[in-house]
């Protein structure tokens, strides 16, 4: 999973996990680094204590010795004292001549080795450089530390008689118990505060998206055609409260815009449909005027056809007259929808019975069901229908046999009505204009039809589509909830 991909809620909380994680990682690890070096003080510590209480012990017997204190009587001096000395000091020792020859060993058993018989020559020249004529050596056997120290055996005149080195096992049993116990206690309380900080957390990224999310619906609800609100937030942070002002703005200038656009929209489809109207009406208005004209200048009352003229001339003037009527009325039912008056029916029977004012014997009705009930306003489904199948009959050319199968079938919760002919067809550059008011490809009508189906399918909030093939035929489907 991609960070990117993760909501801002998520990345604040596992950004606090992590933290809380990586500072509990690193305090372990600066516990752990603060053990190793406090270790290695205590037994660096520990052995200058152990060294300078053998030293005042080793003093004390040169003091208290009736032999000379020289190199060559070193053996005789200790050879009881060393083993008292170890034994109170818990440590073994080892001391030798100026020039790294064994003199006296605490230890009960000895194997003779080179090792121990003779001190290497590094470790005599880094005892003679040091400042302080002390040197450390640090070695690992058997997966054990070792350190020994190499320091001068003075006499009374603090002149150098001898070498002690003590061998110190660095025992860390005492502090690896210390630390583990340690890194368990802090185990539990970082696991005790993780637990903390996972509710902290959570908490904090819920609060801190809770603004955001408040934000991020009402701007997914936002449209252009409806009146939005504005978003309130209380005790919001500086930055929301930014972002919740300048929402607020443009929801301001948002509802300005679709005012002027409403306006400016209105406006235009008035103009257009003043130009229409005054097109179709002028259709209709010159033949009338050409027949009136033609009678006034033929007008003849002794005409023995007088009588047969009037009604010829009078039929003219009416049918021009019931073209100028039937205009009126369409721009009147598409400018001006009845109100909505939903009721519980039959749509098999209802949409049977708008069938029912066509002749035409090529229309074939099918159904899945003889009853869908659904809720709907009669006079309106039965213009939807009729509207479509007078499109479907003018659709056919005279050059085709016609065929016009309307069928209504019921789909979960909605009732879906489908008028599908084998007519011409409509052409590409025209489908994307064929619920556009005014537009037709038909030598008469205004092209109001489909745009007012469409009107009363949306009004019902159902949906209105068509699949059309050039010279094959179109198919119209359309979807309507059955509750409305």
């Amino acid at each position: 999973m991609k960070l990117k991909k993760l909501s801002l809620r998520t990345r604040i909380f596992l950004g606090m996990i992590i933290l809380v994680l990586l500072a509990s990682i690193l305090i372990a690890g600066v516990a752990i680094y603060q053990y190793k070096g406090e270790t290695e003080d205590y037994h660096k510590q520990r052995l200058e204590r152990k060294e300078i209480a053998i030293q005042r012990h080793i003093n004390y017997v040169l003091r208290e010795t009736s032999y000379p204190v020289t190199t060559e009587k070193i053996p005789l001096i200790f050879k009881d004292e060393i083993y008292k000395i170890a034994e109170v000091h818990s440590l073994q020792l080892n001391i030798y001549d100026l020039d790294g020859s064994l003199l006296k060993t605490s230890r009960a058993t000895l194997t003779l080795d080179t090792l121990q018989i003779c001190m290497r020559t590094e470790v005599l020249n880094e005892l003679s450089n040091k400042a302080e004529h002390r040197y450390i050596e640090k070695s690992k056997e058997n997966g054990e530390t070792f350190q020994s120290s190499y320091s001068y055996i003075l006499d009374q005149k603090f002149k150098p008689i001898a070498i002690l080195n003590l061998p110190f096992l660095e025992n860390d049993n005492f502090l690896s118990n210390e630390l583990n116990e340690f890194l368990i206690r802090l185990f539990i309380a970082y696991s005790f505060v993780m637990l903390i900080a996972v509710a902290i957390a959570f908490w904090l990224s819920k609060y801190i998206t809770k603004s955001l999310k408040t934000i991020s619906e009402k701007i997914n609800t936002t449209r252009l055609e409806k009146r939005n609100q504005k978003i309130e937030i209380e005790d919001a942070s500086d930055e929301i409260s930014i972002l919740v002002n300048s929402y607020n703005s443009m929801i301001d200038e948002l509802e300005e815009s679709a005012v002027k656009l409403a306006t400016g929209e209105r406006e235009q489809a008035w103009r257009e449909m003043a130009k229409q109207v005054a097109h179709e009406i002028k259709n209709p208005l010159t033949p009338m005027r050409l027949t009136v004209q033609n009678f006034q200048r033929k007008f003849d009352p002794s005409d023995e056809d007088i009588y047969k003229k009037v009604d010829e001339y009078t039929k003219t003037l009416i049918q021009q007259i019931d073209t100028m009527s039937s205009i009126a009325s369409a721009f009147s039912s598409f400018a001006k929808m009845p109100a909505q008056q939903s009721e519980t029916l039959n749509v098999v029977k209802t949409v049977k019975l708008a069938l029912d004012i066509f002749n035409e014997d090529y229309i074939v009705f099918s159904s899945d069901t003889d009853e869908i009930i659904a809720k709907f306003d009669r006079t309106q489904l039965i213009r939807v229908v009729t509207n479509l199948v007078k499109n479907a009959i003018q659709a056919i050319p005279d050059t085709k046999e016609p065929k016009i199968v309307v069928s209504v079938q019921s789909q979960n919760n909605d009732v879906v009505i489908t008028v599908s002919d084998n007519g011409s067809g409509v052409s590409e550059e025209n489908k994307h204009k064929v619920f556009e008011p005014k537009f037709t490809t038909k030598s008469s009508g205004m092209g109001l039809g489909l745009a007012m189906v469409k009107n009363i399918v949306e009004m019902h909030k159902g949906s209105i589509s068509f699949k059309s093939e050039t010279n094959i035929g179109t198919s119209f489907k359309v979807i309507l909830p059955k509750e409305n």
